[in-house]
C-alpha cells in the first residue's frame, strides 16, 4: 500500500462506555476501543480530542502508532489529560500526520453477556 491510502481526519461522534461490567477484568471491562491501522511506512503520531455535551472538549490526547502496524487503544485508558467519563456521551476527533485507518469497537458486559460492535469512522478528507 502507499503512503495515499487511509485518511488523516476521522470523526467519531457516538461514543459512550458503559459505566459497569461484569465478568474478571480487564477481558470483561465495558470499553470502547479505537483500532488504528497505519499501513505507511512511516510512523503515526496521532492526537485526539475529546468532546462531551455538557463541557468543553479535552486532549489532546497523544498516540503513537508504529510504521506498517496495528495498534488497539481503549478509550477507558485515556487519563492526561483528564480520563474520559464512564457512562456519558461523548465524540472523538483524531488527526494524525500520515494516512491511517480507524475503527471503534464497543464490548458492554453490563448485563452479564457480551454485547459488541463495531464501525468504521466518518474521515472528511
Amino acid at each position: 500500500m502507499n503512503q495515499e491510502t487511509g485518511r488523516t481526519l476521522w470523526v467519531f461522534p457516538g461514543g459512550n462506555i458503559p459505566s459497569t461490567s461484569t465478568g474478571p477484568e480487564p477481558e470483561y471491562t465495558s470499553r470502547d476501543e479505537l483500532c488504528i491501522l497505519n499501513v505507511c511506512e512511516t510512523d503515526a503520531s496521532l492526537e485526539m480530542m475529546i468532546y462531551h455535551s455538557d463541557g468543553d472538549p479535552v486532549g489532546p490526547y497523544p498516540v503513537q502508532v508504529a510504521a506498517q502496524r496495528v495498534r488497539h487503544v481503549r478509550v477507558n485508558d485515556l487519563i492526561d489529560p483528564q480520563a474520559v467519563f464512564l457512562g456519558e456521551p461523548y465524540g472523538v476527533v483524531i488527526r494524525s500526520d500520515v494516512p491511517v485507518f480507524v475503527q471503534v469497537t464497543r464490548l458492554d458486559t453490563r448485563r452479564g453477556g457480551l454485547s459488541g460492535m463495531t464501525t468504521m469512522g466518518f474521515a472528511p478528507d
